[in-house]
C-alpha cells in the first residue's frame, strides 16, 4: 500500500483524468482515490484517512466550502492539507475559503506544473513528501493558507475560526433542468480562460453540453484538449456562471491562411445541476453578457 494518499472531489470527470494523469506522472508513489462530489467525499474521510484532500468548490448535492467546514470540524483534522481547486478566485471567495480552514488553492484553469506545485508544496508542509521524492525532512505546517492569498488581503492575516460543533444539514439536492434542444444561436461576449492566458469571444451558439466561440487570432491560438474556463453574465439578473469546459475543436472562421478569427468549439465538463440550470436560463434568453473587458 502507498505510504501517501489524496483524495480528488470534483463532479467533473475530465478534470479528475486530468489532476489523476498529472499526479501519476510526477508522483507515482501516491494512493489516489477519487470522489464526484462533497456528499461522496464526506462518506470516504468519514471512514478512511487521507494525507490530502484537492477539492473542487462548485458541487451538487455538497460543494467544497461546505465540505471543508464539515471536515475541518472533525477530530485531529485541522493540520491534513485541503486544497480547493477551482475557478472562483475572487477575494472574497478565497478569503472565506481561508477562514474555513483551507491550505491552499489552485486556480482553474491550471497548468500540470501549477497544480504539481501546490501539491508538493501541501505535502512538504505536513511532512509527507519525503516519504514520496527522498529523505529530505520537510517543515510541519498549521494546515492553513495565509501566505498564498497576502497579496489578496493586503498582507493582513485572516484568522480562522473555531471548528463548527456540528454540521449543517444536508442541501436538498437541485433539480435537474429540462432536456434543451440542439444548441441555439445566443448574441453577446464572455471570456475563455486558460491557464496564463484569457480569451475575449464572441459567443455563436450554446448548449448545455458545448458552444461555438469565435476569437481574434494572436500569438497562438487554444490548442485541443487544453482545459479552460468560460466565464458567461445573464443580461437579465447579471448573474455570473464559470463553466469549466476543454477545447473540443480548432478552425479558421475565413478560408484562408491569414484568417483574423478563429472559430472555437468548447465541451463543457461540469455535472453541476445549478450551472446546467444557468445554462437553460442563458439559452432561453437568447443573451450573454461580457463578463470581464476584452484585451486590445
Amino acid at each position: 500500500m502507498a505510504k501517501v494518499s489524496v483524495l480528488i472531489v470534483d463532479d467533473a470527470p475530465f478534470i479528475r483524468d486530468l489532476v489523476k494523469k498529472a499526479l501519476r506522472s510526477q508522483l507515482p508513489g501516491l494512493q489516489i482515490e477519487e470522489a464526484i462530489n462533497g456528499r461522496k467525499a464526506q462518506q470516504m474521510l468519514s471512514r478512511t484517512n487521507f494525507d490530502l484532500i484537492l477539492c473542487d468548490w462548485e458541487m451538487p448535492e455538497m460543494g467544497g466550502l461546505e465540505l471543508l467546514q464539515w471536515f475541518r470540524a472533525q477530530p485531529g483534522k485541522e493540520a491534513v492539507p485541503f486544497v480547493m481547486v477551482t475557478s472562483r478566485g475572487d477575494k472574497e471567495n478565497v478569503v472565506e475559503a481561508i477562514q474555513a480552514g483551507v491550505s491552499d488553492y489552485v486556480g482553474k484553469p491550471f497548468t500540470n506544473d501549477q497544480l504539481l506545485s501546490k501539491v508538493k508544496k501541501a505535502l512538504h508542509r505536513a511532512g509527507k513528501l519525503s516519504l514520496l521524492q527522498g529523505p529530505q525532512a520537510p517543515r510541519p505546517s498549521s494546515g492553513i493558507a495565509q501566505d498564498s492569498v497576502a497579496n489578496l488581503t493586503g498582507g493582513r492575516k485572516v484568522e480562522a475560526p473555531a471548528p463548527a460543533p456540528a454540521t449543517r444539514p444536508p442541501a436538498a439536492p437541485a433539480e435537474k433542468p429540462a432536456p434543451t434542444p440542439a444548441a441555439q444561436s445566443v448574441r453577446g461576449q464572455a471570456q475563455f480562460r486558460l491557464a496564463g492566458e484569457q480569451f475575449a469571444c464572441v459567443i455563436k451558439t450554446l448548449s448545455l453540453r458545448d458552444a461555438l466561440v469565435v476569437v481574434r487570432r494572436g500569438e497562438r491560438i487554444p490548442q485541443l484538449f487544453e482545459i479552460g474556463v468560460l466565464d458567461l453574465e445573464q443580461e437579465s439578473d447579471k448573474s455570473i456562471a464559470r463553466i469549466n469546459a476543454y477545447v473540443y475543436a480548432v478552425a479558421a472562421l475565413e478560408a484562408k491562411m491569414d484568417s483574423e478569427w478563429v472559430k472555437v468549439t468548447l465541451k463543457f465538463v461540469d455535472q453541476d445541476p445549478e450551472k446546467l440550470d444557468y445554462l437553460s436560463r442563458l439559452i432561453a434568453s437568447g443573451t450573454a453578457q461580457q463578463h470581464y473587458s476584452p484585451g486590445a
